[in-house]
């Protein structure tokens, strides 16, 4: 039993790029949601983190966003990753109204398998659990997105990484003078994403 729980509180290299990737997950799905880019019924619930969470039904949306994380997995593990930023643009005048980003910092050298670092898995959920209950509270104070909305998701990665084909250069799509809200944020303490930040359009 002891050896178990010491197992559970040591986070790999591989252990902690699990948890971010399915985190990105759960906060691109819950964002979506959140300011209504897909119909709501096209959302089903899920348990996770001790919340309900909507996860997208829609076979377009779960297929681009495999892809995505199946490549954001790969960065993680080679340490290149360094930003996630969604990016919600008006489908009307094309103008950026919202954008979240997702900083990445790399805290300890641990080997894929390695020993890994101390920390309890309880507390980790429990960060994660804060910065969702935090997406999902901001929806509160954030302006009405009357127009049609589409996405995207852009990828702040360092310079000798590898780039598959299908992924092309995009600019960093800034918001002028734009209102900034800062969110919580969790460590593994082998891969922390932190410094989760949400700027929007001020009117």
């Amino acid at each position: 039993m002891a050896t178990a729980q010491a197992t559970r509180n040591n986070i790999t290299l591989r252990g902690s790029t699990e948890i971010v990737t399915e985190f990105f997950g759960y906060a691109v799905n819950s964002i979506l949601y959140q300011r209504g880019i897909y119909p709501p019924e096209t959302f089903e619930r899920k348990k996770k983190y001790g919340l309900t969470m909507l996860v997208t039904s829609d076979h377009g949306l779960t297929a681009y966003l495999s892809n995505v994380l199946q490549q954001i997995t790969e960065w993680l593990m080679e340490g290149s990753l360094q930003k996630l930023v969604l990016v919600i643009t008006s489908s009307t005048t094309r103008e950026v109204l919202e954008r979240w980003a997702f900083d990445i910092e790399a805290e300890a050298p641990v080997t894929i398998d390695g020993p890994g670092v101390s920390k309890p898995e309880k507390e980790i959920m429990g960060e994660i659990q804060a910065i969702i209950r935090q997406i999902t509270a901001s929806v509160t104070f954030l302006p009405l997105l009357e127009d049609p909305c589409t996405f995207d998701l852009l990828v702040y990665t360092k310079n000798d990484s590898t780039v598959p084909q299908e992924w092309e250069e995009s600019d960093p799509r800034y918001i002028a003078d734009s209102a900034e809200v800062r969110l919580r944020s969790f460590t593994t303490k082998v891969t922390s994403s932190a410094r989760y930040y949400k700027y929007y359009k001020s009117k």
